[in-house]
């Protein structure tokens, strides 16, 4: 439980920085962070060559949907969060635990699902939008 509440609270941290930080456009930085969340699993688990190379395959296709997500379509991005949070909840029924820090599943998949919903709710309400500068 504890790991959840400080995955929504720091998803909600995120939220308000990148609210207050009017300069950088909030498309790229949830797509930023959404491609670089892929590569933590990426870090944790090079000592083991099976489990590395299927989360780089995790990382590079999280980047891809971040891509599209930028350059086609909002809700891609979106999606992306939450298959991203999916694949926090079942990396542990597949994969070796041990070689995350504890929690990180309850943690990270919380964080992912918060911002997700916050970017469904922004699209909606057409306070994000891509910009095809």
């Amino acid at each position: 439980m504890t790991a959840t509440l400080i995955g929504i609270s720091v998803g909600l941290l995120l939220i308000a920085t990148f609210e207050l930080l009017k300069k950088f456009e909030k498309v790229k930085i949830y797509a930023l962070t959404l491609s670089a969340i892929g590569f933590l699993y990426v870090g944790f688990t090079w000592t083991d060559t099976s489990t590395f190379i299927i989360t780089s395959i995790q990382a590079i296709t999280f980047v891809l949907i971040a891509y599209y997500g930028i350059t086609k379509n909002l809700y891609i991005l979106a999606a992306g969060y939450f298959l991203h949070g999916l694949w926090d909840i079942v990396y542990g029924f597949w994969q070796d635990v041990a070689l995350i820090p504890p929690h990180y599943d309850w943690f990270c998949s919380s964080l992912d699902f918060t911002v997700g919903i916050y970017l469904i709710i922004m699209i909606r309400n057409n306070r994000i939008r891509l910009s095809h500068s």
